[in-house]
């Protein structure tokens, strides 16, 4: 009925502490009652997206139950130097990646002699490097395998989608020989039209955590380049916090002097990286956060809650979560006309409170 959890999947060369995040992530406990927490497999685990504003308004509205939005982990195998050639679990891990929605690469910080390196020491540069190179050669090998294919089709000139899909093709193939990834290559609106199919790796976004160790005596992580688009994590620390319950969780994060734990800010940033918004329906029964892609309009984020919602869409009553805590509910909002009524023309905010009018 609603749209399923966007997937994350991680990578990164073996020992960089890989599956210990992962470990840590899906054992983030929640209580099983009220969350749509689950493991699916073994390399696939089901988190909520940490949100505030949810106890908040659901304290207001004397809601029965809150229920996140959630996010899925997808513990890929560990890519080694010749993968897009099947060194390894090469070719295994690729396919895996193709299915998920981000990339977030780990990447080891830390120097420790008794977990080996396998390129012989620490250079995060030369292995975010390795792991780049390994997907845009698999990208370079399918984006070659599609042209012989289009470039037949496109000969004629006849087929407009062919010979736009040439182009992209093109524009891609000149990008990977030059070693940068697919996702800065330009394309216009009827490109990106006729260029759907087309699925590369490198066309992903991408998520940079970079596993290092957290000096208590410092409060800071050691050996890290600050860089915006690093998320810095100690994978022991939060397989510690993970153990933990959520009173002790709060109380160890104080200790260390974090204001969050790591799998939050991840989660967090893995929401700006793939472009998605939170906007939340609230009521006695249950105050529920949703998800949609940040652009969208009214009838499209009410299709995601049910597809007779986008259907049957007429209007949305929609205030900001802040301003309804400020009038004390919906009643006080009314009265202080901080209600609004929005068409099919709305394009959803961050933190919007709504409910949606729609004939059945």
């Amino acid at each position: 009925m609603s749209s399923s959890s966007h997937s994350i999947g991680i990578v990164g060369l073996p020992n960089v502490g890989k599956s210990t995040l992962f470990n840590a992530i899906t054992k983030s406990k929640v209580e099983a009652a009220n969350y749509p927490f689950a493991t699916i497999d073994p390399n696939v685990g089901v988190v909520p997206v940490p949100d505030e504003r949810l106890a908040k308004l659901a304290a207001l509205e004397k809601s029965e139950k809150i229920v996140p939005t959630t996010i899925e982990f997808v513990d890929i195998a560990g890519l080694v130097k010749g993968a897009s050639t099947g060194e390894g679990l090469g070719n295994k891990f690729l396919s895996h990646i193709r299915e998920v929605d981000a990339i977030m690469e780990v990447v080891r910080f830390f120097v420790n002699d008794d977990i080996i390196h396998v390129q012989g020491n620490v250079d995060p540069k030369r292995d975010i490097e390795t792991i780049g190179i390994e997907l845009q050669l698999a990208d370079l090998q399918n984006v070659n395998k599609r042209l012989e294919t289009v470039n037949k089709q496109a000969k004629s000139g006849e087929n407009r989608e062919m010979v736009v899909k040439k182009q992209v093709l093109d524009k891609y193939r000149v990008a990977l020989e030059k070693g940068e990834m697919a996702n800065t290559v330009t394309l216009s609106d009827e490109e990106k039209e006729h260029s759907k199919d087309i699925e590369l790796l490198t066309t992903k976004p991408f998520l940079f955590v970079a596993n290092s160790e957290f000096n208590l005596a410092t409060k800071q992580f050691n050996n890290l380049a600050s860089d915006p688009n690093l998320v810095a994590i100690d994978a022991k620390i939060e397989s510690e916090l993970a153990e933990l319950a959520d009173d002790e969780r709060a109380e160890y994060l104080k200790e260390l002097g974090l204001p969050e734990s790591g799998l939050d800010k991840i989660i967090k940033q893995a929401y700006k990286t793939l472009g998605l918004i939170t906007f939340i329906t609230a009521g006695p029964k249950e105050s529920k956060a949703w998800t949609c892609p940040a652009g969208s309009k009214a009838p499209q984020a009410a299709g995601k809650i049910h597809t007779d919602f986008e259907k049957g869409f007429i209007r949305a009553e929609v205030i900001q979560w802040a301003k309804l805590l400020e009038a004390g509910g919906y009643a006080g909002a009314r009265d202080k006309g901080w209600l609004r009524i929005e068409g099919k023309e709305y394009m959803m905010q961050d933190g919007d409170v709504v409910h949606f009018r729609f004939t059945a």
